[in-house]
């Protein structure tokens, strides 16, 4: 893997969501105010949204890192089309409560029984709520409710609300949410981050994976990695780690304009709907080529009207070679540590074997 060619220490650009890697642009170092601000408040909605990929998830880890939390307890929900019920239900085991076969009215005393017990231990409790905008308004209405426990003047639960900007809209204007809309005391949208700070972030990235200036980046480079991202930071991941796979295949130790735009050309290949029948023709030739059994009419052979084969074709499947050396190697790696684990004989098995594996287990942290 390229983490190897370049001595890298771990995946600089890997998409699942690590404060490790929180990087303060100008928007989240706007939003982590917001956070803070309200923490030192201790009541009512923060609410941040941002594209998909902004780095709403990164940003509250961040925080949650800095906090101490001896004096906070919090707790994160990833929601998806929950109903009230089942929307207090996740609250509470979030916060660790057994809440199995209670009904609305036990769940909602064992809450405040929850939230009372740490006020009077001096601890704060704080719920973040990602992907907000999957809850129906009955579900926000339920999260407001929880707000209304209260301890003299203190209120005894905060809430963070993350979502996408459509939730933000959705707040503005519909008027069931009006009383959720004044216990809101702070909000931010998460903008793209700008040209500037790109460079910055990349190599931000990099420098935690033990980076010392190998490969390089050239400033063509960086404005393609712009153009193609537009500052999303998800989006820049994925471009970033591709770039960096395809430049240790290549033995480039330098990352300029061209790798980045062969790079983006691969990956709207990847994402196209289809090219046809012509495309699927063109396919089904890969393998011929690969192994050396150019068909004729490509070689430019006496009545195929005068083609030849594309110097860049042919270095494109090799490069689709490597790859394929490169998955079979850790593959291979893979069935080792599973034989190692299992004390089993697995490292003798095809790379094929050793991958479909896993797949008879059954399923046990989740952009």
């Amino acid at each position: 893997m390229y983490t190897e060619y370049y001595k890298l220490t771990g995946r600089p650009f890997q998409l699942t969501p690590d404060p490790r890697f929180y990087f303060d642009t100008a928007t989240h170092r706007k939003a982590m105010a917001y956070l803070t601000y309200g923490l030192q408040q201790g009541e009512g909605f923060i609410i941040i949204t941002g594209e998909i990929g902004s780095g709403k998830t990164t940003l509250v880890g961040h925080l949650m890192e800095s906090v101490d939390t001896s004096k906070l307890v919090a707790a994160k929900i990833v929601t998806t089309q929950l109903d009230a019920d089942s929307t207090l239900r996740m609250v509470a085991t979030a916060f660790g409560m057994a809440v199995e076969g209670l009904d609305k009215s036990q769940i909602l005393t064992r809450i405040e029984h929850f939230l009372r017990s740490h006020h009077r231990d001096g601890r704060r409790v704080l719920l973040v709520v990602d992907e907000v905008q999957n809850l129906p308004v009955a579900a926000l209405e339920e999260l407001r409710m929880l707000s209304n426990f209260q301890q003299g003047d203190r209120a005894l639960l905060q809430t963070f609300l993350l979502g996408q900007p459509e939730f933000r809209d959705h707040l503005a204007t519909a008027p069931e949410l009006e009383q959720l809309r004044q216990r809101v005391i702070a909000t931010h949208h998460l903008e793209a981050m700008t040209r500037e700070e790109l460079p910055r972030y990349i190599e931000h990235r990099l420098a935690l994976c033990g980076w010392r200036g190998r490969p390089s980046f050239t400033s063509g480079a960086y404005d393609l990695m712009y153009d193609y991202s537009a500052g999303v930071p998800r989006r820049l991941n994925t471009l970033a780690s591709r770039v960096l796979l395809f430049g240790a295949l290549e033995e480039k130790d330098e990352i300029d304009e061209g790798v980045v735009g062969e790079v983006i050309e691969d990956l709207k290949r990847d994402t196209a709907a289809g090219g046809g029948p012509d495309a699927l023709a063109g396919v089904a030739q890969l393998p011929a080529l690969a192994t050396g059994n150019v068909p004729p009419k490509m070689m430019g052979a006496p009545g195929a009207g005068g083609g030849v084969v594309d110097a860049d074709l042919l270095r494109r499947i090799d490069t689709l070679e490597r790859y394929a050396r490169l998955h079979d190697q850790t593959l291979r790696q893979l069935v080792d540590i599973l034989a190692q684990w299992t004390g089993g004989d697995e490292a003798d098995a095809s790379p094929a074997a050793g991958a479909a594996a896993p797949a008879g287990k059954s399923a046990g942290r989740a952009n």
